[in-house]
């Protein structure tokens, strides 16, 4: 009797282990799911549409001018940025902001408003915007 209770209380380790490791795939599995999941709906600038189509090497251009800092994006939003379109214009625009934050409070938190009044909230920008609400909004 003793080994049928012994072989029995093998069978029901067993079987809680295997259970167990059922439970804890089925949660990591899913912990997996979300981390792609929101992965994929953050919005990376350069993916968005919105840049001038008539403009030869426009990337390269607003390459270099992000390697200048704010005054690289300053000239380039000058020389550009009437003929570019949103979502990438607000894109470029928060980065420059970003930038010109550290030197001039008060053009960053102008510029914020200007970007923020003009995107709806369907836009792939919006969450970058309201990420940045606390620091520069009103």
């Amino acid at each position: 009797m003793t080994k049928v209770l012994g072989v029995l209380a093998i069978i029901v380790v067993i079987f809680g282990g295997y259970k167990l490791w059922e439970v804890w795939d089925t949660y990591d599995k899913e912990k997996d799911l979300k981390a792609q999941e929101i992965a994929q709906r953050e919005v990376k600038g350069d993916s968005l549409p919105g840049l001038p189509g008539d403009v030869p090497n426009i990337q390269e251009t607003l390459r270099k001018a992000q390697e200048n800092g704010a005054t690289g994006l300053r000239n380039w939003l000058k020389a550009y940025g009437a003929r570019t379109e949103d979502p990438r214009r607000a894109w470029i625009e928060l980065d420059y902001m970003v930038l010109v934050s550290k030197d001039d409070t008060a053009e960053a938190k102008k510029i914020f408003a200007m970007v923020a009044g003009r995107l709806a909230t369907n836009s792939p920008v919006y969450s970058r915007v309201q990420q940045l609400r606390p620091t520069f909004g009103n």
